[in-house]
């Protein structure tokens, strides 16, 4: 047999193990691929964009925009960790990373606070540089269950924009000199993301490059209203050439650092992300699960 014949029939033979796979409910979907992410599309009328957290006032829609779907290339990271980093790329991945905390932790959001945030508080100030003090501000479980409270978002956005996490400062540090203070140095927003019942399979989290995305044309900001307040959110419009990424297989020892916000002029700014349906995604694999914890970083 020929060295071509032989190549090929390897390949093909590659290709059958690889669909069987895919019908095996534990298969992680790996490698690139191709898939349709949901973008920002600016108000027809010319409005400011927003959105509300709650039920909007009567008369009013939920939001004023529209979401456009665009067919994208993303390109599995796993194997190319090391390639990526918050000042580059606004984000950042670890493995072996220990945990005291267990599923059912994450059942209650005081038991979050108690047991999970002191390790998120340790892991950061340990693996950003020059991070001297850290205030975690929220955190968010979402699970791919239509009765879940917070599901996977579907939509290329960041969560917040420069004159938002000014405010974060303000609202959070309780002494308003030393808020003032931690503003005339440099300050970030950073969330820590995992899943929390085990590998993902469903649902995973894209992540643009900053380095590849144009905050001028490629970036607006969303009044994001609340009952008690308005904030800023960005939403993503579609660029051919933003580069996309994911983490295939992410597990429960392992966690994404996903920049929202840098004071420091130079580097990347902010990581564009979302869920996004894998094709590839096995019938009864199981749903996504997991956490976002949202930190200002000084320092």
């Amino acid at each position: 047999m020929s060295t071509t014949t032989t190549t090929r029939t390897t390949a093909i033979a590659a290709a059958a193990v690889l669909d069987t796979d895919t019908d095996k409910p534990d298969y992680i979907p790996r490698g690139p691929v191709s898939a349709e992410l949901s973008f920002f599309s600016r108000p027809a009328d010319g409005s400011v964009p927003y959105s509300y957290v709650e039920e909007p006032p009567a008369g009013q829609p939920r939001s004023n925009f529209q979401l456009t779907s665009h067919k994208v290339t993303l390109d599995d990271i796993r194997g190319h960790e090391q390639e990526y980093n918050l000042d580059k790329d606004a984000f950042q991945v670890y493995s072996g990373v220990s945990s005291a905390t267990t599923y059912e932790t994450f059942n209650e959001d005081e038991q979050v606070k108690k047991l999970y945030y002191p390790e998120v508080e340790q892991f950061l100030l340990g693996n950003v540089p020059g991070a001297h003090k850290v205030i975690l501000f929220d955190h968010t479980i979402r699970r791919q269950d239509p009765n879940a409270h917070r599901q996977p978002v579907n939509s290329a956005h960041s969560d917040q924009t420069d004159r938002a996490t000014e405010w974060r400062v303000r609202l959070h540090v309780e002494d308003k000199d030393e808020a003032e203070t931690l503003l005339k140095g440099r300050y970030r927003i950073i969330n820590v993301w995992r899943p929390i019942n085990g590998a993902v399979q469903a649902a995973p989290l894209a992540v643009a490059s900053a380095a590849s995305v144009d905050e001028s044309k490629d970036l607006v900001a969303v009044e994001r209203r609340a009952p008690d307040r308005t904030g800023e959110t960005m939403g993503v419009i579609y660029n051919p050439t933003v580069q996309w990424k994911y983490w295939s297989g992410i597990d429960n020892d392992e966690r994404i650092l996903l920049k929202c916000a840098d004071s420091q002029p130079g580097v990347g700014k902010r990581c564009p992300h979302t869920a996004f349906v894998d094709p590839r995604t096995p019938k009864g694999a199981k749903p996504r699960e997991s956490i976002e914890v949202r930190a200002l970083v000084f320092g």
